[in-house]
This record gives C-alpha cells, sequence and structure tokens, in this order.
C-alpha cells in the first residue's frame, strides 16, 4: 500500500523559506511520478511542481510558471523522499501543500491532480507579510 507523509510545513515571514518533505512507501513499480501541489482556502488545487523519481523521464522537472526561480523540486532515491524547496515566500504562498503520486509510465498533466493516484495528507504553510 503506497503511502506518502509529508512534514516541514509552518509560519514564516515573507521573504523566509522553508523546505517540505514528502517520504513515500509501499510502490511496486520503480518508476513512478510525483508532484506538488497547493490548495488555499476558496481555491481550487493547483500545481506547483512535478518529477518523475527514477531515471526515466531524464530527472525533467516541471513547474509552474509563476513559481519557477522561487521553488525547486528535487529527491533523495536513497531516502525515498521527494523535497520542495521554497524561497523568496511571499503571503500568496499560504495554503496547504501535497504530495501526490502515480506509479508506472505517467501519461497525464503534471498539475493535474485527476490524474495522480495517491495523496499525502497535506503540510501547512503560512506565509505573514
Amino acid at each position: 500500500q503506497v503511502q506518502l507523509v509529508e512534514s516541514g510545513g509552518g509560519s514564516v515571514q515573507a521573504g523566509g523559506s522553508l523546505r517540505l518533505s514528502c517520504a513515500a512507501s509501499g510502490f511496486i513499480d520503480g518508476r513512478y511520478f510525483m508532484a506538488w501541489f497547493r490548495q488555499a482556502p476558496g481555491k481550487e488545487r493547483e500545481g506547483v511542481a512535478g518529477r518523475y523519481t527514477s531515471g526515466t523521464g531524464g530527472g525533467v522537472a516541471y513547474y509552474a510558471g509563476s513559481l519557477k526561480g522561487r521553488f525547486t523540486i528535487s529527491q533523495d532515491n536513497a531516502k525515498n523522499t521527494l523535497y520542495l524547496q521554497m524561497n523568496s515566500l511571499e503571503p500568496e504562498d499560504t495554503a496547504m501543500y501535497y504530495c501526490a503520486a502515480v506509479e508506472g509510465r505517467f501519461v497525464g498533466a503534471w498539475n493535474r491532480p485527476a490524474d495522480f493516484t495517491y495523496w499525502g495528507q497535506g503540510t501547512q504553510v503560512t506565509v505573514s507579510s
């Protein structure tokens, strides 16, 4: 059974940084695609960043255009952990952040929640001005 557990959220002031972690377990297929999403109150869930967690896909990362340059997605294969480094945080980044995954060859859209099979419980990020 696949499990995703996020951690690292918290409260920071604008301009600060946080690193989110998503510990993954239970995958059978050695290839899977993972992504970070976020959802603010009253808004739809939106894709933040995504990437393959194996060599397949060449390590290509995908980002929401407005976040590229401030956010970086990375992985530690030895720990089966996905990270999201968030710098220069803004109050607009306040949201619940979710880790999502799908096993095998990914044919969906990296930023479309419906294309992901597994979800973590979320970790709250609050940025104050």
